[in-house]
């Protein structure tokens, strides 16, 4: 399928390593302009490379933590026209809420819900102007699904999907829609945080952890970050306006519920 992508722009934040940096690789392929970014700058221009290399795609990159206010103001001027943002940041690493002070409340809050927001600030008018936008935010199944230790993270997420949800209502006449990726687990560094985690709390290895992690899912694996990469160049499409305000579960099955 042709997207309708061809010359457009994206800035893809935290796009150097797992998820985000497959979803830089599919807009690329899809014929997009990509500004990546991500806090090690020769990771970055190594993602940034291979994408290059494999896609013909002209791709820059700005190197920082996306939280930093110079950092976001550099990858809007990189942007120039922004035509597509992907939110994207690492979310804090598995804790008993209990363990949770008020400064790593405070710096969950700002990576997963202040700062995407303040991204959003910044390119959602022009792309009204243009009638033409599509915002696309990376949060996590724990906003459906409670997982323990992620409970900062769900918090924050949450929040983030319920701010933009009544953006995305005043923003979709002008054919500029704001959706949400919830990934379960996938075959990122990620779930070596995850699965360390699981295997302290309940006594195993960390092998074991991932194994029996697998089980539990439905589909029976971790997913693979190219499926996740996919489903976002998707919502970017031009054949994606009529969806907007959504939160699409990717996870193998792994939520019970029906809705």
């Amino acid at each position: 399928m042709d997207l309708g992508l061809s010359g457009r722009t994206a800035i893809v934040c935290a796009s150097s390593h797992g998820l985000g940096r497959a979803c830089a690789a599919e807009l690329a392929r899809a014929g997009c302009r990509v500004v990546m970014n991500g806090r090690e700058a020769q990771a970055l221009d190594n993602a940034a490379a291979a994408i290059r290399d494999e896609t013909g795609a002209t791709i820059e990159t700005v190197a920082g933590d996306i939280g930093d206010a110079g950092v976001q103001a550099a990858l809007v001027q990189a942007a120039g026209t922004t035509d597509i943002l992907v939110n994207n940041n690492g979310g804090p690493p598995p804790r008993g809420f209990r363990d949770l002070d008020a400064d790593a409340i405070h710096a969950g809050l700002d990576a997963n819900m202040v700062t995407p927001i303040r991204l959003v600030q910044q390119v959602i008018d022009g792309m009204v102007e243009r009638r033409f936008g599509r915002i696309v935010c990376i949060t996590s199944s724990s906003v459906k699904s409670v997982t323990t230790g992620l409970d900062l993270s769900s918090g924050a997420r949450i929040g983030l999907t319920g701010f933009l949800a009544g953006v995305a209502r005043e923003v979709a006449g002008a054919n500029v829609t704001i959706n949400f990726l919830l990934p379960g687990l996938f075959a990122t560094r990620r779930i070596e945080g995850v699965m360390g985690f699981a295997a302290k709390a309940q006594g195993i290895d960390v092998d074991t952890a991932k194994a029996r992690g697998q089980e539990r899912i439905p589909a029976k694996r971790f997913g693979d970050p190219a499926e996740f990469g996919a489903a976002c160049a998707f919502l970017c499409s031009a054949q994606a306006g009529y969806i907007t305000g959504q939160s699409l579960l990717i996870d193998g099955g792994g939520y019970p519920g029906v809705l």
